[in-house]
């Protein structure tokens, strides 16, 4: 089953003194390009998380972000008095007045560096738990939303399949015709120059440039691909790389079919698997 490079994850969990908001974003990408955004003092569990985050998206460009809102009443952020009274005697003595009003000198104060201090906080590894528990159901939450953009997805695919097999089946009707067009074509030019012409050497020379017309191997290829890109769309895992390969082969087969065609009712089937063949080029790019 395919899975896209497209989805959303999130989580929140909600801890004495604060709100955890855990959230994944992917687009597609030809690689794994992973940001991640944590606080500080979770940092040293950055690698483990990138390590999971990579083994369940495998591939895409993803933003990880760790959010946190403190809901306790308390602030681990502190106003470092000697230091702020320090701050304020000396910009009296820079103004040289007593008379200067305190609130102000106390704004610029608190400004200066170290006016206040944060206690920083130490990694809590049970906080932690319930966090990497968390960060669990977010991956899973992704991984659903990326296997539910793929079920649309596949729907797509194996209608656009199953028109290129249709426009497959008209070329191969059409070829006995564009054959007959191209005999009467050529023996219409040799008429109109009004010479003589040895029957045996005109059907040798004919028998030779139909060959180079031959689209036999084309038709058999194509049809090959086109099974082989639905059978890799069946397998349980998803397979965006290989599926784009085989549009690879599929878009080559079909280009050579109508440099080949020299019949405009042919070519308009070819331009027909062409387009169709666009269509899934496009939205493969976003299959994992």
């Amino acid at each position: 089953m395919i899975q896209s490079m497209t989805g959303y994850g999130k989580a929140v969990l909600q801890l004495p003194t604060k709100k955890v908001t855990i959230e994944i974003k992917s687009l597609n990408s030809k690689n794994l390009d992973l940001n991640v955004r944590i606080p500080s003092y979770y940092k040293e569990k950055e690698l483990p998380v990138r390590k999971k985050l990579a083994a369940a998206l495998v591939r895409g460009k993803v933003d990880f972000s760790i959010f946190v809102e403190m809901t306790a009443d308390e602030t681990s952020t502190t106003v470092n008095h000697g230091v702020v009274k320090e701050y304020i005697q000396q910009l009296r003595n820079v103004v040289q007045t007593a008379a200067t009003d305190d609130v102000e000198l106390l704004k610029m104060a608190v400004k200066m560096p170290d006016a206040l201090k944060t206690e920083r906080e130490e990694l809590d590894e049970n906080e932690w738990n319930l966090i990497d528990k968390n960060i669990d159901i977010a991956i899973e939450e992704i991984v659903q939303y990326r296997t539910d953009e793929a079920a649309s997805l596949e729907i797509d695919f194996k209608q656009r399949i199953a028109n290129i097999k249709m426009y497959l089946e008209e070329v191969k009707a059409l070829d006995g015709d564009r054959i007959a067009n191209v005999k009467a074509r050529l023996k219409k030019a040799i008429d109109d120059l009004k010479v003589d012409t040895d029957e045996n050497r005109f059907e040798q020379e004919l028998i030779y440039y139909l060959e180079k017309l031959d689209i036999n191997e084309e038709k058999v290829r194509l049809a090959n691909h086109l099974d082989y890109f639905l059978e890799t769309l069946a397998t349980p895992d998803s397979n965006g790389k290989k599926l784009g390969f085989v549009i690879q082969e599929m878009g080559r087969e079909i280009n050579t079919t109508g440099s080949k065609a020299n019949f405009a009712p042919m070519q308009k089937a070819v331009i027909q698997m062409k387009n169709e063949l666009e269509q899934i080029k496009e939205q493969i790019l976003n299959v994992l």
